[in-house]
């Protein structure tokens, strides 16, 4: 029956599987008895065939290889990748050239990522000295990324 409707002895198996699981499903339930098996798995499949044949895969198929090229992974791209790492390995060797102090509260902030609370409850400072210094810092690291060439993050 299956394969009358559409010609295509894939599909044909893959409707008359359904069906037969569908059966066997139907007899581990034990709800109700089917009085003719037959009857019962040419009604299924048929069923089974006029879905196949209104769902919207087989109605719109998948996309173009053109089209599926164009779409974005949630994933940066190998190159976008390489860049922010050197960057990051840029940011690593100018902060070792900053002042010790200013690396400490950078980490505190950016690596560890404390608070500004946090921070002035650590070093024993008012928060608004953390806010300062912070600037500061990020100021100075910024001047001397600018120096090498960096321009973005």
């Amino acid at each position: 029956m299956a394969y009358a409707r559409w010609l295509d002895a894939d599909l044909a198996l893959d409707i008359a599987q359904e069906a037969f699981l569908r059966l066997w499903k139907h007899w581990e339930d034990g709800l109700e008895e089917i009085q003719n098996v037959r009857a019962w798995l040419l009604r299924v499949a048929r069923n089974l065939a006029e879905d196949y044949a209104k769902s919207s895969f087989r109605k719109n198929g998948t996309m173009a290889p053109q089209q599926m090229g164009g779409v974005r992974s949630h994933e940066p791209q190998p190159l976008e990748t390489m860049e922010r790492d050197e960057a990051f390995a840029q940011i690593r060797a100018t902060l070792d050239e900053l002042p010790a102090d200013d690396r400490h509260i950078l980490t505190l902030r950016y690596a560890l990522d404390y608070d500004a609370a946090q921070i002035s409850e650590m070093l024993g400072i008012n928060t608004t000295a953390v806010h300062m210094r912070l600037s500061r810092a990020r100021q100075r690291l910024a001047d001397r990324l600018t120096a090498q060439g960096q321009t973005t993050l």
